[in-house]
């Protein structure tokens, strides 16, 4: 199947250049009719040289080759039609659209070249950016997942957004974040956090003790690599989750990041959170975290998102009126609901985003066995540890 959509991808472009050959075709015709038959004054024969020129734009070196073989024989038969091709007029005519038709010919060659030597390049530069930004799979144990990222820069399919999400024994664990700047020159912190986030989401067993330990991964990465002109300017919003398989709860530690939408039929509600600053401002350990817990039922779904969506401006100045749209398609699957989302937004910007946006919707889609309550406060290890509900 994959052969045939490559094959199929491959055919479409070789089929609309064959369909454009028509224009330079018929070009050649009536230039050919036209010169034929007026008076011998009138000389049309090198207004052929423009269909060689067109077919460059859309064809390779062959086709264009061909096109401009079948201009000097079109003016050849003019010239059999106006004194003979011995005459100096039409010999100089066909030197003319000779010399001319190979050199665009050669142009067409040259153009080719680098256009397929940018597409081994961008495929490359593909598949780096899939292997560092992993798609989320459809389904992560009780949970319906969709994701997406839509990056500011053109030919970028990633940028200072990021997410990631991976199993643990009792649940699963999300994050996503933001990284200063935008595009290709923000990838290097985003590699680096989500390098991190995959290897110590497995082993710190608290969110508050996972943010600190993303905090020294990134000030490790700045000192290392931070410009002394940008001391103290590199940071990341980063928003942890834990969704336990068994309990209807979702636990919650913000580094400075938007807090996530809660849909649920006919509303949408941003969830209370209170913010650590962002990792890499400075040090902080577990206490400076707060874990915060709050309902996430059967039917539930969660919004997660980078201030790309929020601050996103449509022409006439406006805010993306995110919570307000959301709250239309409550009903709708994650995918779907990415979907609307997706369109509505770029519908509201005019087409192209100023800075990088991704988000995540997360669905419980299996009722957890009841357990442990969770409508309290809990103060233990080293760290703050609130319940909060949506408001």
């Amino acid at each position: 199947m994959a052969a045939q959509r490559r094959f199929a991808g491959l055919r479409q472009p070789w089929q609309s250049s064959h369909a454009l050959l028509v224009i330079p075709v018929v070009l050649i015709l009536v230039i050919t009719v036209v010169d034929i038959h007026a008076p011998p004054d009138v000389h049309l024969g090198p207004a052929l040289v423009i269909a060689p020129a067109i077919t460059a734009s859309f064809a390779g070196p062959r086709l264009t080759g061909f096109i401009g073989g079948l201009a000097l024989a079109a003016q050849a038969i003019i010239g059999v039609f106006h004194g003979g091709l011995a005459t100096t007029n039409h010999m100089v005519q066909m030197v003319t659209i000779a010399v001319l038709s190979v050199l665009v010919v050669f142009l067409s060659a040259v153009r080719e070249r680098r256009s397929r030597q940018l597409a081994q390049v961008r495929s490359v530069a593909e598949a780096a950016q899939h292997v560092l930004l992993w798609p989320l799979p459809d389904r992560i144990g009780p949970l319906q997942v969709a994701c997406l990222y839509l990056a500011a820069e053109d030919e970028a399919q990633i940028g200072g957004d990021l997410y990631a999400a991976t199993r643990t024994e009792h649940g699963t664990r999300v994050m996503i974040g933001d990284v200063r700047g935008k595009g290709l020159p923000a990838i290097g912190e985003a590699a680096l956090l989500l390098g991190a986030f995959r290897e110590a989401a497995h082993q710190h067993t608290t969110l508050p003790t996972l943010a600190a330990g993303l905090e020294q991964s990134v000030a490790r990465y700045l000192t290392d690599f931070e410009p002394e002109d940008e001391a103290g300017e590199r940071f990341a919003t980063t928003l942890l989750l834990e969704i336990p398989d068994e309990d209807p709860i979702t636990r919650l530690t913000s580094c400075g990041h938007p807090p996530p939408l809660l849909l649920r039929p006919g509303e949408a509600v941003t969830v209370l959170v209170h913010p650590a600053p962002p990792l890499g401002v400075g040090p902080t350990g577990p206490e400076d975290y707060t874990l915060d817990v709050f309902s996430f039922e059967p039917g539930d779904t969660l919004l997660l998102y980078t201030d790309g969506v929020i601050e996103a401006r449509e022409p006439a100045g406006g805010f993306y009126p995110f919570t307000e749209r959301a709250a239309q398609w409550t009903d709708a699957s994650p995918e779907t609901l990415l979907h609307h989302i997706r369109r509505d937004l770029l519908t509201h910007v005019g087409g192209r985003l100023d800075d990088d946006a991704a988000l995540i919707a997360i669905r419980r889609t299996t009722p957890p066995h009841p357990s442990r309550r969770h409508g309290r406060i809990i103060h233990g290890g080293g760290f703050r540890h609130s319940s909060t509900t949506s408001q």
